[in-house]
């Protein structure tokens, strides 16, 4: 990494490779193409970031944040003439607080890393995107990331206690707090959290963490019927102990996955849940109440996992997910919302929409939440599938809205869902947005396009 030949640029490590800083251009979002004219600068600390964004006010240069490139609305995708701002380099775990109860990362860190680290002090640190192996803590916090566990402990928003963020102009700016209580002045935190990188470069993340649970386990239930397995879940999240984890997969998505390796899902069923226990000192009795719950629904059968190695088992499967269906071809993934008792006909209307467009889709997600990533089989290369693909996907965005959701449950916006947000937001509510943007980027560098930005 060293300096383009480029005397005006400042003295950053630079990307000068072209074939590296092509993957730099792209994320892991349908479709995705870098373009041809942009730079990449990956960032060895918070002085890189400022010195940056200083080049980029003084020269009107649009700036792209980026972290571990697994977005699927390409949030993190190239611009021309943009420079990509890397900050995977920024991975230091600065503390771990078992005391107070709070983390403290670089934006770079890796989840599962992070993760690994609050559990070394029996912490727990909940939010756990499927792809929480290689997504980082600062791209969470840009798109508040969810996940599996989100049906007790909630998203990343839940967890985020301060921010340090680097703005246009390269202004450092600390929000939040590390004590227990913090009542001077509005929290700009959470505006931060979700923000797609549209008003600033995070650089240091504050988490709360909470004491370890015991060792989960699982139940996997399968059900004749989508009505079945939609009661199951609405029983289980009326429980006055509910699971930690609580995920639905239709029939195809059982499929795509035992095509993959043979992870113990039964097929020939119309959905699957899998269940998880973890409460300190009651795993195995919840997990049996549970179980019971599930057969008391309508499930056709019910496997519970003896010990944590069979539980973890089952849980890969659905962690396999997105590779079983990228195994099988390009897709086009949704991101919806809605409320649970709304499921069945999300999924049922949802098969009509892609049938009706000849678009082959599989419905899986985390049930517990009501939200859904219906995957559609798209082949980018042809012009007349991908129309058709995206004509059922405005069609399922309109769906979702209709039955009381919302368009992103966890994914954001990027740029691939952008054309759509005014479906979701009226006018007045995107000019509120971009005036709020423009308090902290004037000019309109930080991720032009992206989201609520999007013209």
């Amino acid at each position: 990494m060293t300096r383009p030949n480029r005397p005006d640029l400042p003295d950053v490590p630079w990307i000068v490779d072209a074939d590296v800083r092509a993957g730099y251009g792209v994320d892991a979002s349908f479709g995705a193409q870098a373009p041809t004219d942009f730079e990449v600068v990956r960032a060895r600390d918070e002085a890189d970031v400022v010195e940056v964004l200083r080049y980029a006010a003084a020269t009107g240069t649009p700036i792209v944040p980026q972290g571990g490139r697994t977005g699927l609305v390409g949030g993190a995708t190239a611009t021309p003439g943009a420079i990509v701002l890397s900050t995977l380099g920024l991975n230091d775990i600065v503390d771990v607080d078992p005391v107070q109860g709070l983390a403290v990362a670089g934006p770079g860190v890796i989840v599962e890393e992070f993760k690994k680290a609050c559990a070394a002090e029996e912490l727990f640190y909940p939010p756990d995107p499927a792809s929480a192996a290689s997504c980082t803590l600062g791209g969470n916090v840009a798109t508040n990331a969810g996940g599996l566990c989100c049906v007790k402990y909630g998203v990343t928003a839940d967890y985020i206690a301060g921010l340090r963020v680097v703005l246009p102009g390269g202004a450092v700016m600390t929000t939040g707090r590390r004590t227990a209580k913090n009542s001077v002045g509005p929290d700009l935190t959470g505006l931060l959290v979700g923000s797609e990188g549209t008003i600033g470069v995070i650089m240091q993340v504050v988490t709360k963490v909470i004491p370890a649970p015991d060792p989960a386990l699982t139940a996997l239930g399968t059900f004749p019927t989508l009505t079945a397995a939609a009661e199951a879940i609405v029983a289980l999240r009326r429980d006055p102990h509910p699971p930690c984890l609580l995920e639905f997969l239709d029939e195809a998505s059982i499929a795509a996955i035992q095509s993959l390796a043979d992870y113990g899902f039964p097929q020939g069923c119309a959905a699957a849940l899998l269940v998880q226990a973890d409460r300190p000192g009651h795993v195995t009795q919840d997990l049996a109440r549970y179980a019971a719950m599930l057969t008391q629904a309508g499930a056709d059968e019910v496997a519970v996992a003896d010990d944590a190695q069979e539980a973890d088992a089952l849980l890969a499967g659905r962690r396999a997910l997105h590779v079983a269906l990228e195994a099988q071809g390009p897709q086009l993934i949704e991101d919806m919302c809605v409320p649970i008792r709304a499921l069945p006909q999300l999924v049922t209307r949802g098969r009509e929409i892609t049938a009706a467009h000849g678009i082959e889709v599989t419905m899986s997600g985390h049930g517990g939440d009501g939200n859904l990533h219906p995957s559609l089989g798209v082949d980018p290369r042809d012009p007349d599938q991908v129309e058709r693909g995206w004509r059922a996907f405005g069609e399922m965005v309109d769906l979702a809205l209709e039955l009381g959701g919302t368009l992103s449950g966890e994914h954001g916006v990027g740029r691939l869902k952008a054309p759509f947000l005014r479906r979701q937001f009226d006018n007045a509510q995107l000019q509120r947005l971009r005036a709020i943007k423009a308090v902290f980027d004037p000019a309109g560098l930080m991720n032009p396009g992206a989201s609520y930005s999007a013209p």
